[in-house]
């Protein structure tokens, strides 16, 4: 009988799965950016269908320093909304991608950063825009992973669903424009 942590891992292979379809299909590129999941949303993404031809690649930044020096996250919380949309911002560009996913947050089982286990920040780029989530996960910390890991992969299908070949943003890469921490869709109407 499979944990709750194997069952969020299928889930998140078959999100990959469908994702890989549609970034194929509209000509787009995936990047992510991870922290918390340690290379996990990669690992799903490399082993999608055709990965070579749409996903960049990935940063694991795991330490703060790191997310500091590569990706340009300000000094401050590094589990914290600005930093995991800095994170996306910059593997987009960094990695050309249309597409980018970043997550960072208390895996468990102590605090960090004042924050609970469970606690984690998750952005997706899309064009110039990023839309971000707190998300407080109840459980031990390989399925805190495997619930964020699964979010970030669904978080991306979102946003590659909602972008068309026909839309603006298709091809538009990434630039330190303006962020929408609540609606991605809300800025560009």
């Amino acid at each position: 009988m499979a944990t709750l942590s194997q069952e969020h891992e299928e889930r998140a292979g078959e999100i990959a799965r469908r994702l890989s379809a549609v970034l194929l299909a509209n000509d787009l590129r995936a990047a992510v950016a991870e922290s918390l999941t340690g290379g996990k949303i990669a690992t799903q993404l490399a082993a999608a269908p055709d990965s070579g031809a749409w996903f960049a690649g990935g940063v694991v930044c795991y330490s703060a320093e790191v997310k500091r020096r590569v990706l340009g996250v300000p000094h401050g919380p590094v589990i914290s909304q600005q930093a995991v949309e800095t994170m996306a911002r910059s593997v987009g560009v960094l990695m050309a991608a249309d597409l980018a996913v970043a997550t960072s947050g208390a895996g468990g089982p102590t605090t960090q950063e004042g924050q609970e286990p469970g606690t984690t920040w998750l952005a997706v780029l899309f064009g110039d825009q990023v839309h971000s989530e707190l998300h407080h996960v109840d459980g031990e910390p390989l399925e805190i992973l495997a619930r964020t890991e699964e979010r970030a992969l669904e978080m991306l299908w979102e946003a590659a669903t909602r972008w068309g070949p026909d839309d603006e943003r298709h091809h538009q890469r990434p630039s330190a424009g303006s962020t929408n921490a609540t609606d991605p869709t809300t800025a560009h109407a």
